[in-house]
């Protein structure tokens, strides 16, 4: 296994439990789910902090009520490769709205999702399991808005499988809380560094600062893995600033995914800058930049 990702390897080879398990034995995890609860009253999952009520069935930004609805669900080979194959569960709904999405319209309209109740989800990961899948991997749109649903469905499960928390890693404290003792990896998008970067293309305010935070927080908490979209004239803003970031605060052996796969995608033609292709020579920058400065832990 990979260095930084030990504990996920010991999961794998059954000589340690997955968090979750630990957290539904001491009697944590049904804590955990009874705070998810009585946010949802009020609602601070993500940074926006709408404060709806999503049990009455009030709406807020990613417009998710009380129940999970899913867009996506099966054996995923595209993702890193200790990861592979991954049980990918894809939520309808986000606490962003990148105008480049791959995924859209279904990833932020909840509406076009299939409700999944925790019965269900939890059926799911454990015939995953019983297949072969390395772990079970929340993602989006983003997970943030069911992390209630989430956790009520691992209380259902028993499957010694690791735990992914695949997101854009702009929630909040209350989440990061709730995240932390269940968890096993998190695999967190790390955007923009630059904050008019991400409140033009994404609807982010604060989103570098949120984002730092909750990263120190994932770094303390559980196994860590750092994915960067390299995006067109985008690299001095944001790239390079991240990937500095990176080195001085996680370490020379933070494992990072130096994504070169952007595409105009969704309303990206709109945007002057990020209407074209990644170039090989934009995402070499990026990789080169990476590998001199002393970053050596790269997928």
């Amino acid at each position: 296994m990979v260095k930084g990702l030990e504990r996920y390897g010991k999961i794998l080879a059954g000589h340690e439990k997955a968090r979750y398990l630990i957290a539904k034995e001491s009697g944590l995890l049904e804590k955990k789910i009874g705070e998810a609860k009585r946010i949802l009253e009020s609602c601070e999952l993500c940074e926006r902090k709408c404060r709806v009520n999503r049990l009455k069935g009030e709406l807020g930004f990613c417009k998710a009520d009380s129940k999970a609805r899913v867009f996506g669900a099966h054996s995923h080979y595209g993702e890193e490769p200790e990861l592979v194959p991954s049980a990918t569960l894809f939520f309808a709904g986000c606490t962003m709205r990148c105008v480049y999405c791959q995924n859209a319209p279904e990833s932020i309209q909840p509406e076009m999702g299939t409700e999944w109740g925790e019965e269900r989800i939890a059926e799911w990961i454990e015939e995953k399991y019983r297949e072969g899948c390395k772990n079970v991997n929340f993602v989006g749109g983003d997970p943030t808005p069911y992390i209630y649903n989430i956790l009520r469905a691992l209380q259902l499960c028993d499957a010694n499988i690791p735990v992914v928390w695949n997101s854009n890693a702009y929630y909040s404290e209350k989440t990061a809380e709730l995240l932390q003792g269940i968890v096993d990896v998190y695999l967190l998008d790390l955007r923009y560094f630059n904050e008019e970067c991400a409140v033009k293309l994404s609807s982010a305010p604060n989103y570098p600062a949120v984002a730092q935070r909750n990263f120190l927080a994932a770094a303390r908490d559980a196994e860590l893995l750092i994915r960067l979209l390299v995006m067109p004239s985008h690299i001095e803003c944001d790239a390079k600033p991240i990937i500095k970031w990176i080195f001085e605060e996680l370490g020379n052996d933070a494992r990072l995914n130096i994504l070169g796969q952007y595409r105009p995608m969704h309303l990206a033609h709109k945007f002057p800058g990020i209407s074209r292709g990644l170039t090989i020579q934009e995402y070499q920058t990026a990789v080169q930049y990476a590998k001199s400065i002393g970053l050596k832990n790269l997928v």
